[in-house]
Order: C-alpha cells, then structure tokens, then sequence
C-alpha cells in the first residue's frame, strides 16, 4: 500500500448534473439509449449522450435473456491510444458504488471479442475480457469521492472496440464501507454472495436502498461456490430482521441462510485478479427458532491461515438476541486466486455452523495522476462548452488527452499544450501560467484578447506561439528571462510599446509582425561588442585589400565574360543609415508582402539575419521573403549592406535579389525563390537526392567567388567590401585543378 493519494486522482472535468430521479444519489446512465425510461424495479435510467464525448452507438445483434431496455444498445469508441470518459457530479468525501456493465451482443457484427481497460480517473480498475456475445461482464467499485467529480474511462484496447452498455453510480451514507486505507486504495468487489437464496434471482433495489447486487448463491458456474460439503440445507424465515440503521445488507438477504446440518459448510470459488489484499465480511443471523438447550458455535477454516480458526462464533450471543445482524470479518486480508473456506462446529455445540451473507473486496491502488491535473481541471472548466474540453479524466492518465503531451513520469506533468484554432475567445487562462513542467504553448489562430500573462513560474517554456490572436498590451520582460526560450510568435495581434530588449540577447526566434504599434528601441551596443567588431572587420578588410590587390594586378584589369552589371553607382554606407536609396532597388509596399506572403504564413528557415517566409507575387513569381528580427545597429547595418550591395549585383551565379521593404518598423528583403533546397543542403548531403560530389562543391565555390569578385572590380566600394574574395576565387580555382590532377592525394577515403 504504497503512494499517498491526491485529489488529482480522481479529478473528472466536465461538471454535469445528474438527472432528477426518484433515488436520491442514483445516477443510471443508458449507454447508446436514445430517450430516458424506468425500467422494472422502478430505477429511472438516463441517455449518456451529455456524459460523454465522443463515440458512437448501436444496437446488438444478438439478444439475451436480460429484456431491459438499458441492454439494448452500447455506446462504442476507436481502437485509438486516447481514452473516453464518462463524466459525474459527486459529493466530496462521500463514498459511491460505482457499477459498469459490458454486453457485447456482436454489436459491430464482426464476432470479435473485445479486450480493454477501464479505470476510475487516472486510476486503473479492470481488464475487460469479453469471452461470450451474451453473457454481460460486471465490474463493481466502492471509492471515496475526493474530488467534485468523478470519471470512468475506457482505453487501450487490444482487440476489438471498448463499449459499454450501463454505468451507474450509488451513493452511501456514513460509514458503510470505510477503510483506513480508503485515501489511498479503492474497493473492487470480487464476490457478494446471498446465501440460502430460494432462486437464481439476485436481490438488489428496491429491497437494497443502496442497489447493490447480491448474486443467488443458487447460480451455477465454473469454479463458484463448489466443493460443497454434505449436509448443506437452505433456511429461510418471513419475520423481520434487525440489520442496524446503515441497511447492511438488507433484510431481504438476511432472511435466508444455508446451515451445515452435518457440522461444516465448506465452499470454493475463484476470485478474479488475486491474490491480492482484501477486505472481507461474512454476516450471520439466527433465523432459527432453538430449543434453550440448544447452541449455534462454529469457527472459520482457511487452509493455511491457522490464526482465522481462533476466534469463536455464537450468533445468537454475539448478535444479542436471535434475528439480529451479527457481522464478523477482516479489513485486511491476504487471499489467494483460488480461496476455500469453511466453517465448523464446536464440540460444545449442537447445532452446525450458519451463514448468510458473504462479501469480499480486492484494494486497489489510487494512481496519484498528473500533478497538475488540479490546475488543467480549473483551466478547463472555463470551457465547460467546448468539445476540447469535455474528454475527461486525468490529463496525463491512462492516456493523455488529444491536445497535451506529459512526461513519462509516475505522476506526469503537462509539458506541451497545443489548441491552435479552436476559436477560443477570452484573455489567456493564468492556469497556464502555473504549469512548472510546460515546454511549449500553442494558442495560435484563436480569438484570445487582453495582455499576455507572466510566464516567469514556466522556467522550461522553450517554443510560445500566441500569433493572429487579439492579444493587447505590451511583450512581458519576464519572456527574455525564460533561460530556455526559442521561439516566440506573436505575430499578428494588436500589441503595442516596446519590445523587451532581453529578447535580443540570446539566439531566439522572434517574430513580431503585425503589430503596428509594437516597437523596438534602438540605444546602440556594448562598448564591447562595438570594439570586438571593429578589430575583426578592419583585419578581414586588410586581409581583403591585400588579396584583392594582388588578383587584380595579376588579371592586369582584363574584362571577364562574367563582369556584373550595376545598376548606378555606389555610395558610401553611412549615408543610408536612415533609409535606403529607392533608385537602387524596387522597393514593395507592406501590404505587398503580405499579401504575398499570406501575412507570413509559412516559414521555410531562419538565420542570424530573421526568418524566411514563402511568398508568390500577384504576377506569379515565387519569393523568398527575409524578415529582420534583429533591430540593432549591427541588424540595420546588415540590412542596409544587404540592400546597397545586391541591388547593384546581377550575375547568373548569384541569386536575384528583388527588392525590399520598409515600412511600419518592417526591414524585409526580397530574393527569388530557389526549389531545389540551399546549398547547405546540397553540401551537406541532406538526403540522396541532394548529395554533391566534391567537384561540383568546388564549382560552386568557384562560381560565387566570380560573381562577386567580378563585382568587386566595377566598383570601389564593392572592391573594399568583397575583395578578400578574389583570394579565395584564386584558392579555390588552384584546389580545383589539384583534384583534377590527383584526387586521391587531395583527398583521403574517409573524407566527407
């Protein structure tokens, strides 16, 4: 009896009002029935539809003796990894019986039958083994509510579909079956035998207030109640008998016995998922009328528990009178699979050994569930309309629900949650916030308004998408000091001030468009960065200047068939710093972009410079749009570079560069769109297809290096900027011709 139980245990998330009924704590659902109706004994059932979510139902094809209409119909569900719950109202610290029943009846014409489990909450109860189309499997529990709800789930089939036909709920009152266990352990009913029964009838409501089910010991089965020993008679009497103000069990029971006119009763029966601890209770009347000379004692026998035959047994003695309910038994029991008992008199008795009324429970262990299965169960409940929200039971287990992922510990925790587009309206519900072990968040396409909440408690929040929502306010600085945090879409809302500059700090994927009154504030860089960047330009620029000089002299200034055309003549960079000259380039308007891009709808990769999106212009040309996500000095100044350089550029080895925008805060460039993949991927070998000799590599490097040294002598600026290229063009050109020549000293076998 291990782990300490949590509410979370049972935790069910659909709040939902039983049914008006003439049994007060009876909830008796018909699972797959169209209408509710009051069957023989005066039990009000109800149609399951509004318990549920989800599944589908029908009729059996094959009858059985049992006319009810409640066994007509099933409610059945996929053959999936996810689980369907059914959902009840509960009174909190109140114990309930809860009752499942399974009648197959060849329900989905395929003679299939269906194997699966059931579990109350995220606890699990039993394997459902169907073996016969028209023999119903019963499962019966007693659990203490410790939550305002309470859920039976089905899950995990192995064969067929998971059905079921009736569940019901019953509840009890003070102290009928309390355990000191009952915080951690449930009661799973193995056996509730009325002995002496005059037929195979069971006795339930209305004769037991409660409806518990008391099977006839008159049944026949395989391996129940046999090896019985002879002289076994059944007795009976009509007059009243006084069971205690808790009906336990019902007089109706008590009004019949078996007694062992030969001095023993003696019975065997299998008890399903044993062994096991159980609690067990045998009950015990005088119905007898005895002489006064005339004694009732026996004691109880278990092969191999010697410790049970020590206690003495006289009814009538221990119950203070006859027809009084007298009843024994023990809370905490080791049985076995195949349990034989007997009961036999004592020498100073002559009358042999009675008995009643028999129940044995298995304990079942209470699952802990998810640890944040109380904050989900708050969350949900603000949706209590919504079909993502009505799937019941733990989010974490047996299985999770469609739209959370938990980790794979004994008690899980939520750590991802994706509801993208599922027109939720509503500010963004703060139990999100409080989920410690949450990794990524996806409330994309909703219509979530107001702020964005601190998210500061969910330090392992890595991937947040909150874009083309309604969201307001300003970015919290609490999101640039989550240390693992990737990705941060919040395109596309109305957000408004200052983005936070901790969001700048560290490699993540910011995406912020769309939000017209959103800004960055630009206050320079660290004196540091500043001068780690001057040293490392001013000796790439030396190194440039050096090459560039040397290639030039070497070429003698001879045209090249691969010159570049400029477009005008360049100008320094500094006189751009405030905007692009628009005669060097197409500029395109925002709305363009995103009209293009489907307000940047597909991205297709991302760099130091921001993020690519996929776009097609109204005339049909396919792009690539780079939008900056970097608003420094040095992210302006790789802009404008980008810009002032490219649009001078056209040459048939270098992508196209389109244009640029810039508007509303936006920096965005526009290429040609390239279908067959980067070249990181050709060079790296992404897949067969694109795997590139080490020739080709060379080619490659070859041609670009033409393309912008060839641009680098038409013009000065271009010279100062990229003429360290002419160096590696001559590099590159000489390892060329070494691998024509002697590939194999060039390279060794293991090289990539």
């Amino acid at each position: 009896m291990a782990s300490a139980f949590t509410a979370a245990a049972l935790l069910l998330l659909v709040v939902l009002l039983p049914p008006s009924a003439a049994q007060p704590g009876f909830i008796s659902l018909d699972c797959g029935g169209a209408r509710d109706h009051t069957d023989a004994i005066g039990i009000q059932w109800t149609s399951d539809a509004t318990f549920v979510s989800g599944g589908q139902t029908a009729q059996l094809l094959v009858q059985n003796g049992l006319q009810s209409q409640q066994f007509a119909t099933v409610r059945y569900f996929p053959a999936d990894n996810r689980k369907y719950c059914y959902t009840m109202n509960v009174r909190n610290r109140t114990r309930y019986l809860v009752r499942a029943t399974f009648l197959y009846g060849n329900f989905d014409n395929s003679n299939v039958y269906p194997k699966f489990d059931i579990s109350l909450g995220a606890s699990p109860w039993s394997t459902i083994v169907v073996d016969d189309a028209t023999t119903p499997v019963v499962e019966e529990a007693i659990i203490l509510a410790a939550a305002p709800t309470l859920s039976v789930c089905l899950s995990n089939a192995s064969t067929g579909q998971p059905f079921i036909s009736t569940l019901e709920l019953r509840q009890f009152n003070g102290s009928l079956y309390y355990t000191t266990d009952e915080t951690r352990f449930f009661l799973a009913l193995s056996a509730r035998i009325n002995f002496g029964a005059e037929s195979n009838d069971s006795v339930r409501y209305p004769d037991d207030p409660f409806d518990r089910i008391w099977e006839s010991d008159s049944v026949r089965r395989a391996n129940y109640l046999v090896d019985v020993a002879p002289g076994t008679e059944r007795i009976s009497t009509t007059k009243p008998i006084f069971v205690s103000i808790n009906e336990e069990p019902p007089e109706k029971v008590m009004q019949t016995a078996v007694v062992g006119q030969d001095g023993s009763l003696n019975y065997r029966l299998d008890l399903e998922g044993f062994p096991a601890n159980a609690w067990g209770v045998s009950y015990f009347a005088e119905i007898e009328d005895l002489a006064p000379n005339e004694t009732r004692k026996f004691k109880l026998e278990v092969p191999g528990m010697p410790a049970l035959s020590k206690p003495t047994v006289d009814v009538e003695e221990n119950a203070q009178g006859k027809y009084r309910l007298y009843e024994p038994g023990y809370t905490n029991l080791s049985l076995p699979f195949v349990f034989s008992f007997g009961f036999r008199k004592t020498n100073d008795s002559s009358k042999g050994p009675i008995l009643n009324a028999l129940e044995i429970y298995k304990y079942v262990q209470i699952t802990m569930g998810s640890q944040d299965a109380s904050i989900m169960a708050s969350m949900v409940s603000r949706y209590s309309e919504a079909g993502w929200a009505q799937e019941g039971g733990d989010p974490c287990l047996p299985a999770s629900w469609s739209w959370v992922q938990c980790s794979s510990e004994d008690a899980p925790r939520v750590f991802s949650i994706t509801l993208s587009g599922k027109n939720i309206t509503g500010s963004i519900p703060v139990e999100l916030t409080k989920l410690s072990g949450l990794v990524e968040l996806r409330l994309d396409g909703n219509s979530f308004s107001g702020q964005i909440p601190d998210f500061s408690a969910c330090r392992n929040l890595q991937y947040i998408h909150l874009e083309n929502n309604q969201l307001t306010g300003e970015l919290p600085p609490s999101l640039g000091d989550l240390p693992n945090l990737k990705e941060l879409y919040v395109q596309n809302n109305k957000l408004s001030g200052q983005v936070p500059k901790s969001l700048f700090k560290r490699s993540i994927i910011l995406n912020f468009s769309g939000n017209s009154d959103l800004h960055i504030v630009n206050k320079g860089i660290s004196h540091t960065i500043l001068i780690v960047c001057v040293v490392i330009g001013a000796i790439v620029l030396l190194s440039a200047a050096f090459g560039c000089y040397f290639f030039t002299c070497r070429r003698k200034k001879k045209p090249h068939e691969d010159t570049v055309v400029i477009a005008a003549p360049a100008k320094k960079l500094g006189s751009y710093f405030s905007e692009v000259a628009t005669e060097s380039a197409h500029r395109f308007s925002l709305s363009e972009i995103e009209v293009a891009t489907d307000k940047f709808e597909r991205s297709i990769g991302s760099g130091g410079f921001g993020i690519v999106y996929y776009g097609k212009l109204a005339d049909g040309r396919e792009i690539a749009v780079k939008l900056l996500t970097n608003d420094s000095y040095q992210g302006i100044r790789e802009f404008l570079n980008e810009v002032t350089l490219l649009s001078r550029i056209h040459h048939r080895h270098l992508v196209t560069f389109l244009g640029y925008s810039q508007q509303d805060g936006k920096n965005i460039l526009v290429y040609e769109f390239m279908h067959n993949g980067t070249l990181k991927e050709h060079l790296r070998g992404a897949s067969e297809e694109k795997i590139t000799s080490w020739l080709k590599r060379l080619e490659i490097a070859e041609d670009a290096a033409k393309g912008l040294c060839s641009a680098s002598l038409a013009n000065p600026y271009l010279y100062s900027e990229y003429g360290q290229l002419d160096t590696m063009f001559l590099n590159v050109k000489w390892q060329k011709n070494r691998y024509r020549v002697s590939p194999h000293r060039m390279l060794p076998n293991n090289h990539p």
